[in-house]
């Protein structure tokens, strides 16, 4: 694998460390700004729905400039922002900053994917998304707890300023290492906006928004199930994180190798699985045991489905395929709102701190569901081509026989 992957995954290290570690420290930092939690969620809130929005928006802007250049205008931003938020006077200020370093991961991912896949041969793609995504998942084993320790140890502002920091390496990394790859000749936002006209796009980001949100609707309220339900203790929590991040260590790695060798089949398999593992959970719940592994496979079975989903889009959008993957960024982070939301709403019904692990498998048997039609309607596609193609080979045996 290219050096210029170690770059982009030095990056995507900072953006998964700056967008989980907030989570761990809501109580210090509404400590200090004298708001309460709730209030304090809005850092957490604030910074999906600018993912969201900024990933198209992000990447709109950045059509008439070169990828390389792009990213390192992006991993800027994300400085800013970090910055910003370690040195914020005020809570205003620092959802500011927050919303400020949102808007690089969308487009970062997204651009960042096209990027990894044109650095490698044509069967390695998957891999090499992989490998980007790599630093996102090991940020939930390292850059997360590390974080959450300092930030709990000597100050949350310190956490953001050395991520802030790492965000200085990933932007140097993306300088000295990633060749300069210009926007492709004749690749116009239209172009770009033509691809969400392709149903098997559209498709793909449904999957990616039912399949993710499966994860996170379970991951989400993981404190409150496993300290209430599974009688684990509060500072427990942090090592079953680490559990998850993990498992989403493994399955990211898996699921780029085998994306590659057959990327629908690596859908289903990862879906399915995930639906029953979470529909398990419920039952498992109880058992700190049968918990701490059920975690762990969630991590595994989620991440699995990162690299098949990213790059079933970059193949399915074609010749203008950037703004596209931007915008399934953003498709993972409107799984994780939508996910916690429904989740919210059964725990506030009254059935319980394991009612998300039932949102979660029902989501994740949707996103199979989508792949199972996505696969059906391109064989129905592939059909008369090949009814055609087979008509003149038939005439022209004929021919010769005559």
């Amino acid at each position: 694998m290219p050096l210029a992957l170690l770059a982009l995954a030095i990056g995507a290290f900072g953006i998964g460390t700056t967008e989980f570690v907030i989570m761990g420290l809501l109580p210090e930092v509404a400590g200090d700004y004298g708001v309460s939690i709730p209030t304090a969620g809005y850092l957490v809130t604030g910074y999906a729905l600018g993912v969201m929005f900024g990933a198209p928006l992000m990447t709109v802007l950045g059509t008439k400039v070169s990828r390389k250049r792009m990213l390192m205008l992006l991993m800027g931003l994300f400085i800013v922002g970090n910055l910003l938020s370690a040195l914020a006077p005020a809570f205003a200020v620092m959802l500011i900053g927050r919303v400020v370093a949102s808007l690089a991961p969308g487009a970062f991912f997204g651009i960042g994917s096209v990027v990894a896949a044109h650095l490698v041969a044509p069967d390695k793609k998957a891999g090499a998304i992989a490998m980007m995504f790599t630093g996102l998942t090991v940020a939930n084993v390292v850059g997360v707890p590390l974080g959450t320790l300092v930030g709990q140890s000597v100050g949350w502002r310190v956490t953001f300023g050395i991520v802030a920091a790492l965000g200085v390496v990933g932007l140097a990394g993306i300088a000295r290492l990633v060749p300069d790859m210009p926007k492709p000749e004749g690749v116009r936002l239209r172009h770009e906006l033509a691809a969400f006209t392709n149903v098997q796009v559209l498709l793909a980001m449904a999957m990616t928004v039912l399949g993710f949100g499966g994860v996170f609707a379970a991951i989400t309220y993981i404190a409150p199930m496993m300290t209430h339900t599974a009688g684990f203790a509060d500072g427990s929590v942090t090592w079953l994180l680490v559990l998850f991040g993990l498992g989403m260590v493994g399955g990211n790695l898996v699921g780029g190798k085998y994306a590659d060798r057959a990327l629908m089949p690596m859908l289903y398999v990862s879906l399915g699985a995930l639906a029953v593992v979470l529909a398990l959970f419920t039952l498992t719940a109880h058992n700190k045991l049968l918990s701490a592994v059920m975690i762990t496979l969630i991590g595994a079975l989620g991440f699995a489905s990162v690299p098949p989903l990213q790059k079933r889009v970059l193949d399915q959008a074609h010749g203008a395929p950037t703004l596209a993957s931007a915008v399934n960024i953003g498709a993972f982070n409107l799984g994780n709102a939508l996910s916690a939301w429904l989740g919210g709403l059964l725990i506030a019904a009254g059935f319980g701190y394991t009612a998300p692990n039932w949102v979660g498998a029902v989501l994740a048997a949707g996103a199979l569901g989508l792949a199972l039609l996505s696969a059906a309607l391109e064989r129905r596609a592939e059909a008369p081509s090949t009814v055609v193609t087979g008509s003149p080979s038939t005439e022209q045996q004929a021919a010769i026989h005559h």
